[in-house]
Formats: structure tokens, sequence, C-alpha cells
């Protein structure tokens, strides 16, 4: 076989497990056998649609077998499979595609709609919808295995970064990234060949694709796909399909751990719960100890397919807070801005290599140069190491206020609201003030039928963070901006909420 990237796994799996389950969704249950079988002719049918080795594809459309179809299908061409965010606005969609050069777009049903209405898809010349047309190119194409010699140093995927602030860059991952990004998992989260994985974290994003499915799958377990999440649906799924692993961004494990079945829910077969996107409030870690749950806590980027660090279980509650040490393959420092390592608790800047991280970004060699300093990828991110060589995330680069000459990092004061019983949500910016620069204001989301007083919730802050560090004012939400991921969009809170106005209740 001289196809060495993933367009190989479901043969290489197929020899092995053939008859063991590889998916399951609603009714739908594929074998690694089916997985293969259907995978060889959908690339048989691409091809004949005149994909060719390095031509890029695209896909639109929630969790669905269609999607790992069309991954491991442009992986056995030596094609380059680009994911798309179905909650995107039609132009952004657009953008994504005439920026990769997408050739083919697969697109779920519901979709069609939004696929019609696209504006300048140049580049795109053929469209496969989901449903009747998807599965007639798969009958009626050839089954003989296709040989095609891809290598570990071919690209693999373009997957967009989630474009917090101006374009979304694509992060050109190979199959030999996202290879030891699973192998890297493997290793640090014990996977089984029994794991049942219940796959709600969209597909398009890299944790719940590369964290997780991919993974899941290298070593033989069964992935159940979720089309989208519900915290009831999750909780049923969990009983029905005897799930052993998940994964999610905080918000979504509180709103489980907050539903009224949650006290009497079988998770008994549960066994690894990892969480990422951004940091697990303290009080959500506490939720699920006192079900017998522990959290694995990890950290990443898209640029490093994600993983990065990871706290492993034994660790959980004695390093609290922390995002732990590098994965097995992975190398991590934390420097200062002239790259010399931190000393014992100074804050500096997160920097990662390895075969896990990314050659570049796709068509920006300008950006790419300007994020790797002598092989190291530098985050933009700010940490801090203890004296046992755990990294502690403290915030973006760019999110840091300075207060009258005193760093401010937010995540701090916000980890610090969340244990507030009647905030759900929250987070703090830095606004203009004529006397210190800029000082924090709290944009908070209040729990249902709670009715937050700010000054109470300012006055609850007092004798856990020095006096410049708690927020002047406090804006009450009703949400706040999110990517489809749930990652928090910063730059939008600012935009909303960061002018010096009479919408805050301010404190003086």
């Amino acid at each position: 076989m001289r196809n060495e990237g993933l367009g190989s796994w479901p043969a290489r799996r197929a020899r092995k497990t053939p008859h063991r389950t590889a998916l399951i969704h609603a009714d739908t249950t594929v074998s690694y056998a089916e997985l293969y079988a259907r995978t060889t002719r959908l690339a048989h049918a691409l091809r004949a649609l005149g994909l060719r080795r390095g031509d890029r594809i695209a896909y639109l459309g929630p969790n669905h077998p269609s999607y790992l179809e069309t991954l491991f299908a442009a992986g056995t061409l030596g094609a380059v499979f680009v994911p798309l965010n179905p909650r995107l606005a039609g132009p952004e969609i657009a953008y994504q595609l005439g920026d990769s050069g997408a050739k083919v777009l697969v697109y779920a049903p519901s979709l069609a709609g939004l696929v019609a209405g696209l504006p300048g898809n140049a580049h795109v010349r053929t469209f496969v919808e989901v449903g009747s047309r998807y599965e007639e190119l798969i009958d009626q194409a050839a089954e003989e295995p296709i040989d095609q010699p891809v290598t570990a140093e071919d690209m693999c995927i373009i997957m967009y970064t989630s474009g917090t602030t101006g374009r979304p860059k694509g992060a050109m991952l190979t199959h030999g990234n996202l290879t030891w990004n699973a192998v890297n998992v493997l290793v640090d989260h014990d996977l089984t060949a029994d794991e049942r994985a219940l796959v709600s974290a969209p597909l398009f994003h890299t944790a719940g694709l590369n964290m997780l499915t991919l993974p899941v799958l290298l070593k033989g377990g069964t992935c159940v796909l979720v089309e989208s999440f519900d915290p009831a649906a999750t909780l049923d799924l969990i009983e029905r399909h005897r799930i052993t692993f998940m994964f999610g961004v905080p918000t979504m494990f509180d709103q489980v751990a907050r539903h009224p079945r949650w006290a009497d829910a079988d998770l008994s077969s549960l066994r690894i719960l990892t969480c990422g996107g951004s940091p697990v409030p303290t009080p959500l870690i506490a939720a699920y100890q006192e079900r017998g749950l522990t959290f694995l806590q990890g950290y990443g980027m898209t640029e490093a397919s994600p993983g990065t660090l990871f706290l492993d279980a034994e660790h959980a509650v004695g390093k609290a807070g922390s995002a732990g040490v590098p994965h097995f393959f992975s190398d991590v420092r934390v420097v200062r801005p002239d790259f010399t390592p931190v000393d014992i608790g100074e804050t500096g800047e997160v920097v990662v290599r390895g075969p896990h991280v990314m050659p570049g970004y796709w068509g920006l060699p300008d950006e790419t140069a300007a994020v790797f300093a002598d092989g190291w990828f530098r985050s933009g991110d700010a940490a801090r190491v203890d004296e046992d060589g755990y990294v502690f995330i403290v915030d973006r680069i760019k999110d840091m206020i300075i207060s009258g000459g005193e760093n401010i990092y937010p995540a701090e004061i916000e980890d610090l609201l969340l244990g507030h019983p009647g905030i759900v949500e929250c987070a703090v910016i830095g606004v203009a003030d004529d006397k210190w620069g800029e000082v924090p204001r709290a944009v908070v989301v209040p729990r249902e039928g709670v009715q937050l007083d700010p000054d109470e919730v300012l006055a609850s802050l007092a004798g856990h963070l020095a006096k410049y560090k708690i927020p002047k004012s406090v804006v009450v939400v009703d949400e706040l901006p999110r990517t489809a991921s749930g990652k928090l969009l910063k730059a939008r809170v600012r935009t909303r909420y960061g002018t010096t106005d009479s919408s805050a209740r301010k404190r003086t």
C-alpha cells in the first residue's frame, strides 16, 4: 500500500476489524468494511468528476457519515479536504471556497438554499448534494482499490481558523500532522479498541475531528455522530450507546450539568471526558467530580492539529487550572519576547514545535513567516509554568489589559465570576479610562430566572482579587457572541460593550 496518509485508514482498519462498527448516525450503522467500500467507490466517483491529486474538495454540512467518507476519499486520491462551517454566512463560505480554490463542493440537503445563493464561486465546478445524487455516485462507481502514492508530508486538510479577528486563515495540515496528533491522543488518553465516542462537537472544528473522531477510528472504536448538540439528547445517547468518550467545550458540559436529569442519569459507562476551547471553570470541575467524573483538560490550536498540552486524570485536582504538560510527541516552551525561557511563575508566550504543527497558512507566506521563529510556532497565548513544569494558560496576549502600568489577565477574573451562582457566562474586556488608561469591564450572562445586581457581583470579588483587577463596571446581557465551536469572540464583545457609555453599571 503506497498511501501513507489518512486515505489508507479505512483499508487498513477494514483488513484488521472489518465487521466492527465504525460509525453510528441516527438509525444508520456503518462497519469498517462498509466504510472502506463506500470510501473507495466515492474516490472513483470523484476522480470521474475530474478531481485529481492536490485538488481541493470542500464539505459543507453537520456531522454525518458522508463527511468522513468525503475526507477519506479525498485522502485516497491525494486531494485536499476543506471542511466548511455551515453556520457561516454565504459571503464567508464563498470566501473560503474561493481562497482554497475548491473544485468540488459536497453539501447537506438542509443547506441547498444557502449553496444556491453563494456568490462568485468561479472555482467550484461540481456540486454534490448528500442524498440521492451522492448515493447514485457511490452505487455506480467502481470498487477496485486505488493505490495512489501519498506521503506524510502531503497536505491533507485546509482547516480555516475561527477568524476571531480579520479574515480566517487556512491552516495547512499534512497527513503526518494529523497522524502524529492522533498518536498523541492514543498515548495520552489511553484509548481502547472498544471505545464508543459521542461526536456532538462539530467535525468542521479541529477538536471534534482531530482530538476525538480520528483517534477513535484509528484505534478501531465506534463514533456516534450527532448533527447538533442538545443536553437532553446527550444524556439519552450516553445511556443508549454506553458512551465511553466525550469531548466538549465548557459551555456544552455546563448545559448537561444544569439539565434536570443530571442527578439521576446513568453515566456509569463514561471513562474519558475531555474539555477544551477555553479554560474549564472551577465550579464546573466540581460539579462533575460530584458525579465521580474527571475532566481531562487540554490546550491546543488549529495550527497544531490541535493537541499541544494535556492534563491527565491523576493531576486533574492537584493541578486544577493547569493545561498540563506537552503531549508525548510535542515540545512546548514559555518564552519572553526575546525568546529566552521565563522563570517559574513569570508570564510569557507559549511556543510549540513537533510533527503535529502545520507547515504554514495556505497562500500566506508572510503570515506564515510571522508566526514561526527558529522552527517554533508562536501561539499568541500567555502562560506561566510552575515548579513541576505544568503550564497555566493566562490569556491571549492581545487580551491583556494594562491598567496604571499593571498587567491584568481577563481569564483570572472570568474564572472567579463563573463561581458566582447567578452567572452562567462572562467575558472581561478593557475599556478606556482617563486616570488609568484602561480598566476591566465585566460582561455577564445571568442564569435563567436570575436578576443580577451589578454592585453585588463586583462586591463578590472583593478579597479574592487585587483591587486594581476588580472590574470598574458590569454589563448584563442575554448572550455572548461565540463561534460555532463555542469559542468566545472577544473582538465582538469589545465592539459591542467596550465603549464608556451609560449602559454599564459602574463601580468607582
